[in-house]
């Protein structure tokens, strides 16, 4: 199996099941004396951990992480950076009922297609479980980035319900089990998952992500633009089925007066910009203004509701998938969203501090 690394200068590797014993990811290119300990990463796996609150899988992982290679003393070495989670509360059981049947919407049968044999239990390395492998490795690009640049990810929509951005609130995100900027969407969409869960159905959801303080001058075109390697980023994350950088779709209905980001001259002659439609980035370049992703992430294909299928055999069969699942897996994708972004502004960083002119 091809493909399980991500980046360029900054590129990790993660390995693992869903149901083995562990997962983990391998960093190669993080520069040296970069303090990292285990509670640099911790903090971001907890907000990813599953079993915190009713809305998510009530699987009980404590995703501990422990740091195997490429720290001595408190700092990187440059070496390799090795991380393994254990895997501490597996119930393979739970999909022994339907281990010869492809459960729709899922990657069952393309991987059985494509190598002739799957890991049916949970998914297996489809699994949305090697996610946490991916906030791990954010964990450590953010160490990269540095504490100025902050990014923050909120959910905002679940199923057609939209959050009301005149009352966006960052600091409320936390605050809530849905990463919702917005205490009384928070309470809504709450009271409207409880109905999803119970009916055994699920629904989907989208996530915005914002990172300020980003340097001008990171991406590089024309193939390697910041917007296509954000866009590939998000898109590599499970359930993720669409992707738009700044206005993305609204563009379409605007007319070029109102697209445009107009540029006034600051105080000593820099640029200020008067919107961002662009979300940060013009000609795959980072402007220096705030970078804005959004993508959408479809309902848990997961269900307790019957469905059509076939069974390894091309016979027709009807699915019900038992076990322990999230009503809407777009709530989970806050931390990965932000940590993909992370990975991904961090390799343009390293590529930027090696290509720049003087």
């Amino acid at each position: 199996m091809a493909s399980n690394g991500f980046g360029s200068l900054f590129r990790f590797t993660s390995w693992g099941e869903s149901h083995g014993e562990a997962i983990g990811v391998v960093i190669d290119g993080c520069p040296p004396l970069v303090p990292l300990s285990e509670s640099d990463i911790q903090p971001w796996l907890d907000r990813r951990r599953p079993g915190q609150s009713k809305f998510t899988t009530q699987r009980q992982e404590q995703d501990r992480v422990k740091i195997m290679s490429g720290v001595f003393g408190g700092v990187t070495t440059g070496a390799p950076i090795s991380l393994m989670i254990a895997n501490t509360d597996t119930r393979s059981h739970d999909y022994e009922d339907i281990k010869d049947k492809f459960r729709p919407g899922h990657a069952d049968y393309t991987y059985q297609a494509k190598y002739g044999v799957r890991d049916y239990r949970g998914g297996g390395r489809s699994s949305a479980r090697e996610t946490a492998c991916r906030v791990a490795a954010g964990a450590v690009a953010r160490k990269i980035l540095g504490t100025g640049v902050v990014l923050r990810g909120a959910v905002i929509q679940i199923g057609p319900h939209i959050v009301d951005r005149s009352e966006w609130d960052w600091s409320e995100v936390d605050n809530n089990a849905l990463f919702s900027p917005n205490a009384k969407a928070a309470k809504f969409w709450g009271d409207y998952l409880d109905e999803i869960r119970k009916d055994g159905s699920s629904v989907g959801a989208v996530v915005e992500l914002v990172a300020s303080g980003v340097p001008v001058g990171l991406g590089d075109p024309v193939y390697d633009k910041l917007d296509s390697d954000l866009a590939r980023a998000m898109m590599s994350i499970n359930a993720v089925k669409g992707v738009e950088i700044g206005d993305g779709f609204a563009s379409a209905a605007m007319t070029g007066p109102l697209c445009s980001d107009e540029m006034r001259a600051g105080p000593g002659g820099e640029p200020v910009f008067l919107s961002n439609h662009a979300g940060g980035i013009l000609g795959g370049i980072s402007t220096g203004q705030d970078i804005v992703v959004r993508f959408a992430v479809k309902p848990t294909s997961s269900i307790l509701q019957t469905r059509q299928t076939i069974d390894v055999h091309g016979k027709n069969a009807e699915i019900s998938t038992k076990g322990r699942h999230d009503p809407c897996v777009g709530i989970r994708a806050v931390p990965v969203g932000e940590a993909m972004m992370a990975c991904v502004l961090a390799d343009a960083l390293l590529r930027q501090r090696a290509t720049a002119h003087a």
